[in-house]
């Protein structure tokens, strides 16, 4: 089937989301060659980085599928667009850590890669003019930041599902997950699903053997060789997999 984008919806730093024609229910994703850090402070233009994200969000959505996790993906249409389902985002990005890096580590100064003893599944608010604060389960009930708190546990349930799911995946590329981003969303039945996208661009990811980063951080931290890197991810990833089957 055809899917012709029409207007634009929505522009976010990363993505451009379409209406589709003749379609009421699902929407397209492009992807954009922007790279941004610092909530839009540091921006890059990065040619080709759209393409490799795309390629990168429809291998990992594969995969969930395949391991009957619900998501908004319905098909990849060119190199850096992608048709899926349209859902009423919930705004909350849910960070799951497996180590410490980042803002956490700066918070306790604490030395980055620390092995966290379980899974720590966090709550930030999504609102790009307050740098999308960390919220607790109480500070979005009691502030009433979702319009159904009950969703919580819900959303921690899957999360620590898709990071169990994951783990093995960039294991078997010699790729460590040290922690990453998901956000989600309720498609037209009311099912609550995996939405937005899984990339080097919201994921911290690690080369297991070196430590080497290869991620959004190459670009925060002026480390260079963004696309070199995110490309070494999308191989490794289709290697691991041609050794599985």
């Amino acid at each position: 089937m055809t899917h012709v984008f029409s207007e634009k919806v929505y522009e976010g730093k990363a993505k451009v989301i379409h209406s589709i024609e003749g379609k009421t229910n699902l929407v397209g994703m492009k992807f954009k060659d922007h790279l941004t850090a610092f909530n839009g402070e540091k921006f890059l233009e990065l040619a080709g980085k759209g393409k490799l994200n795309c390629a990168i969000a429809t291998f990992i959505f594969e995969y969930l599928k395949e391991n009957k996790v619900k998501t908004h993906f319905i098909e990849t249409i060119s190199e850096d667009e992608m048709v899926v389902d349209q859902v009423k985002v919930i705004p909350l990005e849910v960070v799951v850590r497996n180590r410490l890096a980042g803002s956490l580590a700066k918070k306790f100064s604490k030395e980055e890669g620390q092995a966290l003893p379980m899974p720590l599944v966090e709550f930030f608010y999504k609102d790009d003019d307050l740098g999308d604060p960390f919220v607790s389960d109480d500070q979005i009930v009691a502030l009433e930041l979702t319009e159904e708190p009950e969703l919580l546990p819900m959303l921690k349930t899957k999360a620590l599902q898709v990071n169990a799911l994951l783990i093995p995946l960039f294991d078997r590329a010699g790729i460590s997950l040290v922690d990453f981003k998901l956000e989600f969303g309720k498609d037209r039945d009311g099912e609550l699903v995996l939405a937005d996208e899984i990339t080097p661009d919201s994921c911290r990811l690690w080369d297991k053997a070196t430590g080497e980063k290869m991620d959004k951080d190459r670009f925060r931290r002026d480390l260079g060789s963004v696309l070199e890197k995110y490309q070494e991810v999308l191989n490794r990833l289709k290697q691991a997999k041609e050794k599985d089957s």
